[in-house]
């Protein structure tokens, strides 16, 4: 396979900003060009917000590290013009098996229901989902869309002004000064910018070390998550495997708490652990070998003035569930369209409050989760051991038994019921799951799909209900999209839009969340709903 992680994509080259005799000022400056800071600047480009991603790096992240990225991602991602290249380079799955000792449980179908577009998950290594975001961004750049990723660019400090902010930009020609209106830090779980602001992440540490290895071979293991307690391989412990393209494996093997972590990466430590998994005739390479620790923590405010903070920069959980990048770019799906708003004079500031409030409650949702999912696959006294086993031997048989096991609750959207921008839930009879603050749910529409009529702005979106082509309250708008359930081939759209109502109108957010919604069109509700969902009230 190639190797994209030695190859320099966006290497430095002087920037008239760092001849300029005042340091030159921009809209929106991004540090970090990992998956979530270039998704923050694909999304506010799209949007016509300028914006300059500054990273130290030229080239993408070496590893797999990222792999499994799920349904409401990939949709975000179709948002933003990249889903379709993603699906087309990763591996797609819905099936999960899992494994006790020796032998299989049970399975578990991911999305068993019809209709959508996307599959539950893709497999894919982050160096080519990076690869593929920087594909896009290049594209927008060429454009003409007001975008730059400065490769060989070292943020040094971030102070405030009266203006907005100031960095210090460190290059290999010497260091420059720049302004920004705003800074999204998407720096990862290290974050400098956090450091350099004495800000810390609270949480918890969990005791126990993991094993990843990026394997490369020809195996026949089907395209499925698998998951071991108490392997033959790796007795009392755990393991993971996933498939993805290009021929890699990815395998994580608990290793317990006190080890020599240096040793544990030296192949000639890792290649027999894998040989009694793997067996002695399957031959293998390894690509890429890493220990982690499980971390649950986040930082207490993610926005500080005009300094927002998203995904691990923000927040930090154990790779079990896969809701680190997942999480990270939904962060930047609910911030983009609130800081373009707010950047273009439409909304007032205190609209980012939304995204602190709402990415915070996605945070400690996905640390629940993944707390919950660490303490189940390693239990921390006999009796929590024993307790875990039985579940697991009931399981086998008895259905009742299996969402008792946790080996790793995989990454769902989190529904804002409390949000400060939700408006009415005025349409009897219809169904919970698109109740404002849910995500909108996929529904096929002929030869397409709903989420992808709905764009990245303000919908007004009828079914079987008459209102206006476009809806105004003061700067912001709405547009109508307009259906019918006699179009409804499958039901689909009837099933989770309307339930036992008749007809319906909802108000959905550019980032495809359910504002509010209503048995029919009233002028007044509906630009009343429209302003609260923009910080107008």
């Amino acid at each position: 396979m190639g190797r994209i992680f030695e190859t320099a994509l966006y290497p430095y080259s002087r920037s008239p900003d760092q001849d300029a005799a005042t340091p030159a000022r921009h809209r929106v400056v991004i540090v970090g060009a990992g998956p979530v800071g270039l998704a923050a600047a694909i999304d506010l480009a799209t949007q016509g917000i300028e914006v300059v991603v500054l990273d130290e790096n030229d080239r993408v992240s070496w590893g797999s590290r990222a792999i499994c990225f799920a349904k409401r991602p990939l949709e975000i991602l179709d948002r933003l013009g990249a889903g379709q290249r993603m699906v087309d380079k990763g591996v797609l799955w819905n099936l999960g098996k899992v494994f006790f000792g020796d032998r299989q449980v049970y399975d578990f179908n991911l999305l068993p229901e019809a209709g959508h577009r996307r599959p539950a998950f893709i497999n894919l290594q982050q160096y080519h989902f990076e690869n593929l975001l920087c594909e896009r961004l290049f594209e927008l750049q060429a454009k003409g869309a007001p975008v730059e990723l400065r490769g060989g660019n070292r943020v040094a400090s971030v102070t405030e002004q009266e203006f907005g902010m100031e960095l210090e930009v460190e290059t290999p020609q010497g260091s420059y000064r720049l302004q920004a209106d705003w800074v999204i830090a998407c720096d990862g779980a290290g974050s400098p910018v956090r450091k350099m602001m004495g800000l810390d992440f609270v949480g918890r540490v969990f005791e126990d070390n993991f094993l990843i290895a990026d394997v490369v071979m020809d195996g026949d293991f089907p395209t499925e998550r698998w998951f071991w307690f108490d392997p033959p391989f790796n007795r009392g412990q755990s393991a993971l495997l996933h498939k993805q393209p290009d021929g890699v494996w990815r395998i994580d093997l608990q290793l317990g708490w006190n080890i020599d972590r240096e040793a544990a990466v030296k192949p000639e430590n890792v290649i027999p652990r894998l040989r009694e998994m793997l067996g002695d005739e399957v031959k293998f390479e390894l690509e890429w070998v890493s220990v982690y620790t499980f971390q649950c923590r986040r930082m207490e405010k993610f926005r500080h003035g005009r300094v927002i903070f998203a995904g691990d920069s923000a927040h930090q959980v154990s790779p079990f569930g896969a809701r680190g990048a997942n999480s990270g770019l939904q962060d930047v799906d609910n911030l983009c369209w609130k800081l373009a708003l707010v950047a273009e004079g439409k909304a007032p500031e205190s609209l980012l409050d939304s995204y602190d409030a709402e990415r915070v409650q996605g945070a400690e949702e996905n640390i629940l989760n993944s707390t919950r999912s660490t303490d189940f696959i390693t239990p921390k006294t006999e009796v929590s051991r024993l307790f875990r086993d039985a579940v697991l031997d009931l399981s086998e048989a008895h259905e009742f038994a299996r969402p008792l096991v946790n080996s790793g609750r995989l990454s769902v959207p989190c529904i804002h019921d409390a949000s400060a921008l939700n408006g009415p839930d005025a349409l009897p009879g219809a169904p919970a799951r698109t109740r404002p603050g849910a995500p909108c749910a996929d529904a096929p529409l002929g030869a397409g799909f709903l989420l992808d009529r709905l764009g990245n702005d303000f919908v007004l979106l009828t079914i079987d209900a008459e209102a206006p082509e476009r809806i105004e309250a003061g700067p912001i708008a709405a547009r109508r999209l307009a259906l019918r359930t006699a179009d409804d081939a499958t039901g689909a759209l009837a099933a989770r839009y309307l339930g036992g109502a008749g007809q319906g109108v909802y108000l959905i957010r550019p980032d495809q969340i359910v504002a509010a919604r209503w048995a029919g069109f009233e002028q007044t509700a509906v630009q009343a709903a429209l302003r609260r969902a923009t910080g107008g009230e």
